[in-house]
């Protein structure tokens, strides 16, 4: 999908989820036609006219103020992270850049950021935009059955293991949040390098594989990572639970490192200890051969 139509999509969606009443405005006459607001209702609360806004939902964005494009945003109660996008999809309509998709080079953690994952004594993992794991301390590569090769190559795409993995399901307490929430981090990958070759490929493999995957991305809901809770049934040591908060690597455009922290004394850090055990023996590569491991093609 191109930008533009992208844009378009955007809008409509976020449109059709508010209503004349959660807008706060009188509802124009006549028989509606849509669930959300019309576009003249957005128009009116932006303070545009009905063709500008028509024009812009169209994705036609040429010469659009950022002033615009705030009251845009307000009129249709986008939050943060959703203003960011919009204004994202839009620079990329309106700044001249390569159109021809192109390869992202794997990148790399410095032994630096390694050895702050090491140091750390939860599990601890450096995940790219498009969700492909690409460093972990011992206890994260156990709680994903990830091998020093998976990591090097950057070959484990929680993408594809939620939508494509049938073992997701078990693996994953909350599936169906997870898989929302993955989709939506993609939205927000797309939006802000679109011409990223291996974004369009995974994209259109879980579209052309997952029918869920294209309902969802139908929404067009967008998040980034920041904290929330975990939970996990683990194949060798059984129910997890981790709170986890997100630290973008300002070193590493795109990286963002994720930690999972345990209450002491819990059954997870009883669990995660035993996890543990298991990498320093090896066993855990036999839990990964057998249960984790997901189809990397």
């Amino acid at each position: 999908m191109s930008t533009p139509d992208e844009i378009s999509s955007f809008l409509v969606s976020r449109r059709a989820r508010i209503t004349p009443e959660t807008a706060g405005v009188v509802a124009f006459s006549g028989h509606r036609r849509v669930p959300g607001l019309r576009r003249e209702e957005v128009a009116y609360l932006a303070g545009v006219s009905t063709d500008y806004y028509a024009r812009l939902e169209r994705g036609k964005t040429r010469g659009v103020s950022r002033e615009v494009l705030e009251a845009i945003a307000r009129a249709l109660q986008l939050d943060d992270i959703e203003r960011e996008h919009l204004m994202n999809l839009v620079e990329i309509t309106t700044t001249p850049r390569r159109r021809a998709p192109r390869r992202t080079a794997h990148v790399a953690i410095t032994s630096t950021v390694q050895a702050v994952l090491d140091s750390l004594v939860v599990p601890a993992l450096v995940q790219n935009a498009r969700l492909d794991i690409v460093a972990a301390n011992s206890l994260g590569a156990a709680l994903y059955g990830l091998t020093p090769s998976d990591l090097a190559s950057a070959t484990f795409n929680g993408a594809r293991f939620q939508f494509l993995d049938s073992r997701a399901k078990d693996f994953y307490v909350d599936h169906d949040r997870g898989k929302r929430n993955i989709v939506a981090l993609l939205h927000q990958a797309a939006g802000q390098d679109p011409y990223d070759e291996d974004t369009i490929r995974l994209v259109g493999q879980l579209s052309t594989q997952s029918p869920e995957f294209r309902a969802l991305w139908a929404q067009h809901d967008v998040i980034r990572y920041q904290r929330g809770t975990k939970r996990y049934r683990h194949p060798a040591v059984g129910a997890l639970e981790f709170a986890y908060e997100s630290f973008d690597l300002n070193t590493e455009r795109g990286l963002t490192m994720l930690v999972y922290t345990f209450e002491p004394s819990s059954p997870t850090a009883e669990r995660v200890a035993l996890l543990g055990s298991l990498a320093r023996t090896d066993s855990i590569a036999e839990v990964r051969g057998g249960d984790i491991a997901i189809d990397h093609t």
